[in-house]
């Protein structure tokens, strides 16, 4: 019986870590491409601001750097699908995701 115990714990830790990064991936980084056309539309005082204001060019910065992290994670998920199709392994260890062998 305890060995069923032990699978079941691991299995129940394996569903929430995929959980945790389908939420993460999956939800997290739309919302921050969403907050990032938000920005941009603020940094632009476009037809999307309320007060239809002038720009402002924070809110070009925040979404500069918004969609520079969705381009980052887009990446770094081409470079790991990548890697694993070769049997290779992925290193972040320079920030820049690279391929190394086994």
């Amino acid at each position: 019986m305890s060995a069923f115990n032990e699978d079941m714990r691991l299995a129940g830790e394996a569903i929430w870590k995929v959980l945790l990064w389908s939420v993460i991936l999956g939800a997290g980084l739309p919302a921050l491409f969403a907050l990032g056309v938000r920005s941009l539309a603020w940094g632009t005082g476009g037809d999307a601001e309320v007060s239809h204001a002038g720009g402002n060019a924070t809110g070009k910065v925040i979404a500069g750097v918004l969609f520079l992290v969705v381009l980052y994670c887009v990446a770094a998920g081409i470079v790991f699908i990548i890697a694993t199709g070769q049997g290779n392994d992925i290193s972040f260890a320079h920030v820049i995701p690279t391929i190394k062998e086994k």
